[in-house]
């Protein structure tokens, strides 16, 4: 599982191939990812925007920015954690994805980013 730690936040990956999802015709293959998001510091702290980088074997990279994730801005005591299930659709069976958070600190206001550790998106019949 793919992991960083930045500025005392954790950040976990898992990701899964949605099969289920495949897009018929249209060539689209469907991944799922959660991310665990764990305060591991002293201050409490808000998560305002993410900044996706998204590769695609058969495309250019691609950015996806906004608020939040999945609609809204979590706010992590010490000790907390947050976690979110989201997805991709990529054109082919492989891809990656890394990125970052921007994070508020509650005390001061202070902003800093965290690292998205990347992870390998990967239809699993493509591994034999």
């Amino acid at each position: 599982m793919p992991t960083a730690i930045t500025n005392d936040i954790r950040i976990s990956v898992e990701t899964s191939y949605q099969n289920s999802r495949l897009h018929h015709g249209s060539g689209n293959h469907m991944f799922a990812y959660r991310i665990t998001i764990q305060n591991k510091g002293d201050y409490t702290i808000k998560l305002l925007r993410r900044h996706w980088y998204i590769t695609d074997v058969n495309i250019e990279k691609t950015e996806v920015e906004g608020e939040g994730v999945i609609g809204v801005q979590p706010v992590l005591e010490p000790g907390e954690s947050h976690q979110y299930v989201s997805g991709c659709a990529l054109q082919s069976e492989f891809g990656k994805m890394h990125g970052t958070y921007l994070m508020e600190r509650q005390i001061d206001g202070k902003r800093f980013e965290v690292i998205i550790p990347e992870f390998q998106l990967v239809a699993p019949f493509r591994l034999n």
